[in-house]
């Protein structure tokens, strides 16, 4: 940290970064449980009018003389800004987090921090489509290279790391398809080589999976998803070391990607259900799962919770719950476009993580720009069908499925 700070050669930016570097202790926190830490590590407390819960400061412009901290909204570290990265790190047993205003600022700062022309970034190739796409079409810009595994194996990583590799990046489990990575040997890898690993917990949440316990470098979410959890927020995460944090830091402040207050006072309020949300979500997904698994029109079902996947045993050791997303492909005849037209109950929807069930085509939407090769490629067929399961009872969503299955049939 103090060779971090030196190397910039002025004090300011000692200032600058004390906001998010002095996280509530670790230690106290671990002896929280989680739903007391999503509903009190990180609130501000309200010492003028003693209001239960944390008040907002929308200002962008804040006292430069005479204070500690010079604080301002592109510098990460306005009041709310600083306090919601607290629950964050809690969450994710970091030492420290940054929040962004989108997944994709999330990611693409977090690449940008630690690569540098001539340098390789390693990557899995089952990532979310908009991911591959910032790698494909910015990555190159940079003269920084790229490889995308032929799977998802520490294997596949192994034989792919070249002596310039700098960064590895996993998804697990995996946008749509449900495949599960090996954290804690990807983890190891990286470390042998020197070599900085990342994670996208998006689909997993803090509350089904802790990467950092694995030794996964850095965790990245998409905070539009579970965190957020209302399908009404944009906004992206960091977790990891004070250390990493502050590199991150330092290429955020340039790109700009910071979240306004007004969204992260509602994110911060979000995440006070967020175990209550996901435990919930989750149950539902595998009696959904374990019921389409068995349902007659059904072909195809991923989801790790089913004995039936290929990486059950491993989603057992590595994650606290097998999540709230799952895959699905109807029987051959039955047109997965037009089967989502006739639901009553789930929503056609763009993204996912929200209290109400939402399903989308992949091909359509999260791999859109992929072409139809690389698709295919990775598993993903036009009838794919990603289901977000919310929190409502199992047997209306059934039969909502059920009803929109006999519709599609009928109208062929």
């Amino acid at each position: 940290m103090v060779a971090f700070i030196h190397s910039f050669g002025h004090k300011l930016l000692f200032k600058l970064l004390t906001c998010y570097s002095n996280q509530t202790p670790i230690m106290a926190q671990k002896q929280l449980g989680l739903n007391t830490i999503c509903t009190h590590v990180g609130e501000i407390k309200d010492t003028q009018f003693k209001g239960a819960v944390s008040p907002i400061y929308t200002s962008t412009s804040y006292e430069f003389l005479d204070v500690d901290i010079k604080r301002y909204p592109r510098y990460f570290n306005t009041p709310n800004q600083e306090h919601l990265c607290e629950k964050i790190a809690a969450l994710e047993h970091a030492e420290s987090a940054i929040i962004f205003s989108s997944g994709m600022a999330a990611i693409s700062t977090m690449f940008l921090a630690f690569l540098k022309i001539g340098d390789h970034v390693l990557v899995q190739n089952t990532l979310y489509g908009g991911t591959v796409n910032f790698i494909k079409e910015e990555l190159p810009k940079y003269g920084i290279e790229y490889t995308f595994t032929n799977g998802y194996s520490v294997d596949d990583f192994e034989k792919d790391i070249k002596p310039n590799t700098k960064f590895i990046l996993i998804e697990t489990p995996s946008n749509p398809l449900m495949t599960v990575t090996d954290i804690a040997a990807v983890a190891k890898l990286g470390k042998s080589r020197g070599i900085l690993t990342a994670i996208d917990n998006t689909f997993a949440s803090p509350i089904n999976q802790n990467p950092i316990d694995f030794g996964i470098d850095m965790v990245m979410h998409s905070a539009t998803k579970y965190l957020g959890g209302h399908s009404d927020i944009s906004a992206g995460a960091v977790a990891a070391t004070k250390h990493i944090i502050d590199k991150i830091w330092h290429t955020g402040i340039n790109l700009g990607g910071n979240l306004s207050d007004m969204t992260v006072w509602l994110l911060e309020r979000s995440m006070k259900t967020l175990a209550l949300r996901v435990k919930a979500q989750t149950a539902n997904a595998m009696e959904m799962a374990q019921w389409l698994l068995a349902h007659p029109k059904v072909k195809n079902i991923y989801y790790p919770g089913l004995e039936s996947h290929q990486e059950h045993q491993l989603a057992k050791q590595q994650m606290n719950g097998f999540g709230a997303m799952l895959s699905f492909e109807l029987e051959d005849g039955i047109d997965a476009l037009v089967f989502q037209k006739q639901l009553k109950l789930i929503k056609s929807s763009m993204s996912l993580a929200g209290v109400e069930s939402t399903v989308i085509s992949p091909f359509l939407t999260s791999h859109a720009l992929l072409t139809a090769e690389e698709r295919l490629n990775v598993g993903i067929s036009d009838q794919l069908i990603r289901f977000s399961v919310g929190i409502e009872e199992c047997v209306d969503l059934q039969n909502d499925i059920d009803q929109a299955i006999e519709n599609t049939i009928k109208l062929k």
